[in-house]
């Protein structure tokens, strides 16, 4: 009876009483607890607290980053936005996958006035600082890349005018900028970025080199080419006399390596060209020159003479200075194969079975009507359609070209049949591509459902972000 009144009273002990029974077990399991909740509270920052506040109420913009890109080409400035996120995916900036601004005339037109130059840009500046959150601007970087029209001037006037913008953007930007940001770009670079922009909207790096198209960039002062060929081709490079200056260039692009072709050819652009061609007849008439004109030309400092024949212009003479120009047959070429004047055409192959041209070539197929410009920035076409319309505004005088070509602005009114001959003797003769291949004439690139410019600042805005 005894031991089952124990038993019990053992059934219904307090808590407290518990506590003390069991109180060894309890400090044996609490101080190592209590020892380490005093190690880690030590080991806080004091400013843990402040930085939770802090991150509580601060605008997040997540791990996205801007670039913004200035190209300082020789017919404008223009200058680009993007946002990329982590995976280096566009994001939009507004209702657009980038902001893009222009306005004229360029850098190259203020060969003696520096400050006017840097200047020239402050309203494209204040549109971009404007979509780029305000807490990102010292990360953002800002870069200027000047082409063609730059590298034209005489003497010191590209240093001081790239001096001049590094000094504007560093008194006047909140974005992030650097001296060797604000540079001349050689062709090269210009033609290597043009193929990463659109071969990254068409969603083509990564994959295998034969998947990838080429490009051709008819700017104001040069043109480029730029197409991916195999290994055993690029090893077939002719060495250039300048040791720095590379036909082929390596580049790594979302884990595979591309042998990159690209080629630069200044003085050769549709502008520079027209000096070019000019200069083959010099003072007496030019038949690229439309009836009923009679004027100057000035490009890069120089005026050339600009009359027609008294016949005026026509296709097949002004097709034969344009090979004259473009030197095609003059040029010793040393290597396998040339395009124009004694360069290596790169091989072939399949990088370039697929060809994307861009620019001036745009412009003027859409300015004389043969795409529609206003129906989808991109158009297949073949070489033959410039000749065709090269041949009618050859046939037209300057005043039956202002009613018929009435989205040609007057100041390329007289040099029509000479741009759009020039072009297709730069794809065909110069070049080398049948009359008949199918290329893709671009002016922008669709991607995620929205259209972004088919311009090499979106590769050098990868290149400064990754």
């Amino acid at each position: 009876m005894e031991k089952t009144l124990k038993r019990n009273r053992g059934q219904h002990d307090s808590l407290s009483d518990k506590i003390v029974r069991y109180r060894g077990v309890l400090l044996v399991i609490a101080l190592p607890l209590l020892l380490i909740t005093f190690l880690l509270f030590l080991s806080r920052s004091p400013s843990d607290s402040v930085g939770s506040l802090n991150r509580k109420f601060s605008p997040n913009f997540g791990s996205n980053k801007y670039a913004v890109i200035f190209d300082a080409g020789s017919s404008g400035s223009r200058v680009h936005v993007f946002c990329f996120d982590q995976n280096l995916d566009l994001v939009p900036i507004g209702n657009n996958l980038e902001l893009f601004h222009q306005l004229k005339p360029g850098l190259s037109a203020y060969p003696t006035d520096p400050e006017a130059a840097a200047n020239s840009i402050k309203p494209l500046l204040e549109k971009a600082e404007a979509v780029v959150p305000q807490p990102l601007h010292p990360n953002t970087p800002v870069r200027v890349g000047a082409t063609a029209g730059l590298r034209q001037l005489e003497g010191d006037a590209p240093d001081r005018i790239l001096q001049a913008v590094r000094d504007f953007l560093k008194s006047k930007s909140s974005l992030k900028s650097q001296p060797d940001w604000v540079t001349v770009l050689d062709g090269s670079q210009e033609g290597a970025y043009e193929w990463v922009t659109i071969n990254y909207l068409l969603g083509n790096l990564g994959k295998e080199y034969s998947e990838t198209v080429g490009v051709v960039d008819l700017g104001g002062g040069s043109v480029q080419m730029a197409y991916a060929i195999s290994e055993s081709d690029a090893q077939k490079a002719p060495k250039l006399s300048d040791p720095e200056d590379k036909y082929v260039q390596e580049m790594y692009l979302k884990g595979r390596k591309y042998y990159l072709y690209v080629h630069s050819y200044l003085h050769y652009g549709l502008l520079a060209a027209r000096a070019e061609i000019l200069k083959v007849t010099e003072n007496s008439g030019n038949p690229c020159i439309l009836a009923g004109y009679s004027g100057s030309y000035k490009y890069g400092g120089a005026i050339y003479s600009a009359s027609p024949l008294p016949y005026g212009s026509n296709m097949k003479s002004c097709r034969d200075v344009s090979i004259m120009a473009l030197k095609v047959n003059e040029s010793i070429c040393t290597s396998m194969k040339c395009t124009f004047g004694g360069v290596w055409n790169g091989g072939g192959g399949d990088g370039q079975r697929n060809l994307f041209v861009a620019s001036f070539f745009f412009d003027r197929a859409a300015e004389v009507g043969f795409i529609n410009a206003t129906a989808a920035p991109v158009a297949k076409v073949r070489p033959a359609d410039f000749e065709s319309a090269a041949r009618d505004a050859c046939e037209t005088g300057l005043e039956d070209a202002k009613s018929k070509y009435t989205s040609v602005s007057a100041d390329n009114l007289p040099y029509l049949c000479m741009d759009l001959v020039y072009q297709f003797t730069l794809l065909v003769d110069g070049f080398g591509i049948d009359p008949q291949q199918e290329i893709t004439l671009v002016k922008q690139v669709e991607y995620q459902n929205s259209f972004v410019e088919a311009a090499w600042p979106l590769g050098s805005a990868l290149e400064v972000v990754s």
